[in-house]
């Protein structure tokens, strides 16, 4: 690819979302792991959502779908985050070289995977990841190798889920390991493995999530969880969550379907 110059650098695609939470900007998401439709992300993102996750680990979602999925919300200006189902290399760099912008790593529970799944979103020197990247994956744009590498090495967000007691007891060794820049709680299986399934305002959820927050506010790590329910999105925003999802395509059609028929229902 010819030498620009360096002007490419500014027409890359940044990660607003990585930016504004570095910033301590709270950014809002949903899940999205079955409706198959180009709409879902326009929708999101005329709504005002800042990101969705593509959840290729409950979801039925195919590397193919991803893609489309990807291209869309990146027109749109909703980035796109795809968890992947298990941490390994052909998931997670076949979901980044589809498009994602960034990678959520689910049911992590010890530092030195975790490590190793941190590498594979990385070109090097910052990691082991495979250059595979065309003229699709830039827009077309000019620029050279190392203009690339440095870029998406930059702009490409990790995710670390923590989802059990054991990473729970682990959480100070998964938060130090390098190039981590969210945290999101997954409440459902937390809430399994505490002992209280789907109690989510159970005190042991709240201070073990709370125990999450503070740990990364302290590494300089934005703290989020998603989370099943608008009451609960405003609980943990009010204190302190910035990487907040809330609900799913499937639950928002669903919710607001029956708010409609309850409506015309009613007397």
């Amino acid at each position: 690819m010819a030498d620009n110059g360096g002007e490419f650098a500014s027409a890359m695609l940044k990660n607003a979302v990585k930016h504004a939470l570095a910033e301590g900007r709270v950014q809002l998401g949903a899940g999205f792991g079955q409706i198959r439709s180009a709409e879902v992300p326009k929708a999101l993102a005329a709504a005002g959502f800042h990101w969705t996750f593509l959840d290729t680990e409950h979801g039925g979602f195919d590397l193919e779908t991803v893609q489309d999925l990807c291209r869309i919300c990146q027109f749109v200006g909703l980035t796109p985050i795809v968890r992947v189902a298990d941490l390994q290399y052909a998931l997670i760099a076949r979901s980044l070289d589809a498009g994602a912008q960034g990678i959520i790593f689910p049911r992590v529970e010890a530092p030195e995977r975790l490590d190793q799944a941190v590498r594979w979103t990385k070109f090097p020197p910052l990691g082991e990841r495979g250059f595979g990247l065309g003229p699709v994956h830039i827009n077309y744009e000019q620029a050279t190798l190392p203009e690339i590498i440095e870029h998406v090495n930059a702009e490409t967000m990790v995710v670390l889920q923590i989802e059990t007691r054991r990473a729970l007891d682990a959480l100070d060794e998964l938060l130090a390991v390098p190039g981590i820049d969210a945290v999101m709680v997954g409440p459902a299986d937390l809430s399994i493995s505490l002992g209280v399934p789907g109690d989510f305002q159970h005190p042991r959820m709240v201070e073990a999530m709370e125990r999450v927050r503070d740990a990364c506010r302290r590494r300089g790590i934005a703290p989020g969880t998603q989370t099943r329910s608008i009451a609960l999105a405003r609980f943990w925003r009010e204190r302190g969550m910035l990487f907040l999802g809330c609900s799913s395509e499937t639950q928002m059609l669903y919710d607001r379907a029956c708010a409609v028929v309850a409506e015309l229902t009613a007397g």
